[in-house]
């Protein structure tokens, strides 16, 4: 019997869409990501993972922001080896061991505690993985982490379940915490009403919980959340469909995501964005 998730909230059970893609990737013969541990976690929750209807396209994509992510968190790490790092809305995520970082990094995976009680029970303890049981919206999340230190603050998937207030008080809330470092996540671009209104409408599970939950229709200038702080400044922008990984992904899934590059809205669709602070 695995453990139990009855308890968690339709918010906190959204993690599992992004670990089950993970680990569907991890299954596949030329992994974008290879997360081996993501398919552990998953065997050891009583959940009805195949249910999601997780669709190939979405494995991929999953799987490149996280890939992408990590080699932001990567290079950060390497320049600043006493570095910490922020996971925002980590749920299932097993980054810190795919990151592998120096010794001398403190890794904070901060989110709800239903789900941080479950990513406790099946992600091995680290001497330098820390987990922040709180939601980002509580303005003492950052208390019990480092702030004289450089730090690196990522979010995967995190956003666009928050309205933009919530989220123009997380930007304000690390500056107002941490000394300097840099914000990486992923973003969709702008998610228009019609779109939004189609997820819920989609007969796999995975789009409805997914489509319920948005709560940001997002923007199109990356340098808009500049306005919501001033002391963040866009470093980088980065669109997916330009990776190399893509060349790993399967048929049709490739053959759309290159057509996308010829399209604004379609390059925007799949993009990090990277503030320094």
């Amino acid at each position: 019997m695995g453990i139990a998730t009855t308890e968690l909230s339709p918010i906190e059970q959204t993690a599992f869409l992004t670990e089950y893609a993970r680990a569907l990737d991890s299954r596949w013969s030329r992994p974008i990501l290879g997360d081996a541990l993501a398919d552990t976690v998953v065997g050891h929750i009583d959940y009805d993972f195949a249910g999601l209807g997780v669709q190939t396209s979405v494995v991929c994509q999953t799987a490149l922001r996280a890939k992408v992510l990590d080699d932001r968190v990567r290079a950060f790490t390497s320049r600043h080896p006493d570095a910490v790092v922020v996971d925002l809305g980590a749920g299932l995520d097993s980054a810190y061991y795919r990151v592998s970082p120096p010794e001398t990094v403190d890794w904070y995976s901060v989110d709800l505690p239903g789900i941080i009680a479950v990513r406790d029970q099946v992600l091995p303890a680290a001497r330098h993985s820390h987990s922040v049981a709180a939601s980002v919206t509580d303005e003492r999340w950052p208390e019990t982490i480092p702030a004289d230190r450089p730090t690196m603050l990522v979010a995967d998937g995190l956003f666009a379940f928050l309205r933009e207030p919530v989220i123009a008080d997380v930007f304000r809330r690390v500056t107002d915490h941490f000394r300097s470092g840099e914000l990486a996540f992923n973003d969709y671009g702008r998610i228009g009403w019609v779109s939004r209104a189609a997820m819920k409408l989609y007969p796999q599970k995975m789009f409805k919980d997914v489509g319920s939950q948005f709560g940001y229709p997002g923007f199109t200038d990356p340098h808009y959340p500049e306005t919501w702080n001033p002391r963040m400044r866009l470093i980088e922008e980065a669109s997916l469909t330009y990776a190399p990984e893509v060349d790993l992904f399967p048929g049709w899934v490739q053959v759309a995501t290159k057509l996308a590059r010829y399209s604004k809205t379609g390059r925007r669709k799949a993009r990090i964005l990277r503030y320094a602070f």
